[in-house]
């Protein structure tokens, strides 16, 4: 297993070893138990993982798990297969975005407990949970202005605030208010930005998991969480590089 030189080829041999066990060959716990927990205890990775390997903690476990389940050593094979196609597709890349390298990259270097988390929460859940991808991009907003708030000291109600008034005192000590330029194409770009926030606070709270919803409620599907977590991803980025041009100057 040393020579795998790339997430893909362990999650590849994996999926390898759990076919050849369910179909009669043999394969090394020790190399299961391994993989299982370096893919778990990656937040990036975990949610793409196949739950009967979540929930199997070494090839016994498995195997009693898939005799019954399957009868046939096709149908092993196929289920396998299909179980691990997101995990597989998300590290070769075929679930990544453009802008979310740069957006991720640029989460790295902002000093937040918890918030690339957040932002690699959001990334994952777009395809197979786009409620709950809504969420965590308002999360990952709110999350970046409390710090660069509470990073300035600057006083705000941490239970009860929305999200674009935490915006609005954000953008005003950044001095990325609207109103605090007179060019108009900084005012229309910022005021965007300032509409951004809002929208996404709203869709949250109509499309997102954290409310209850009525008797008919509105799902989102994966293009609507694709646009929430491009805008809060790019807005975010935007907040930090601001952030840290301004402590350069200190």
């Amino acid at each position: 297993m040393n020579d795998l030189r790339s997430d893909a080829e362990k999650a590849e041999y994996l999926q390898n070893m759990l076919i050849a066990v369910s179909t009669g060959g043999a394969g090394e716990d020790r190399d299961y138990k391994s993989l299982r927990q370096y893919f778990n205890e990656n937040p990036t990775t975990c949610e793409f993982l196949p739950k009967f390997v979540r929930t199997n903690r070494d090839l016994s476990q498995f195997w009693s798990f898939i005799k019954y389940e399957y009868a046939k050593y096709q149908e092993r094979r196929d289920f396998i297969y299909s179980e691990f196609s997101l995990l597989l597709d998300f590290l070769e890349g075929k679930n990544k975005k453009p802008a979310d390298p740069t957006i991720s990259e640029g989460l790295k270097s902002f000093d937040a407990e918890g918030v690339h988390s957040v932002w690699a929460k959001a990334l994952d859940r777009r395809s197979i949970d786009p409620e709950g991808a809504i969420t965590a991009s308002r999360t990952l907003l709110e999350s970046v202005c409390k710090h660069i708030l509470d990073s300035k000291r600057i006083e705000y109600d941490k239970q009860k605030i929305e999200l674009p008034e935490l915006y609005r005192i954000t953008a005003k000590e950044l001095n990325i208010s609207p109103s605090q330029h007179t060019e108009e194409i900084f005012k229309q770009i910022l005021g965007g930005v300032t509409s951004v926030v809002i929208g996404l606070g709203s869709l949250r709270n109509r499309l997102g998991d954290a409310h209850g919803q009525g008797k008919a409620p509105v799902k989102p599907a994966p293009r609507h969480a694709q646009l929430a977590v491009n805008l809060a991803g790019a807005t975010t980025l935007f907040l930090i590089e601001t952030w840290e041009s301004r402590n350069d100057k200190i």
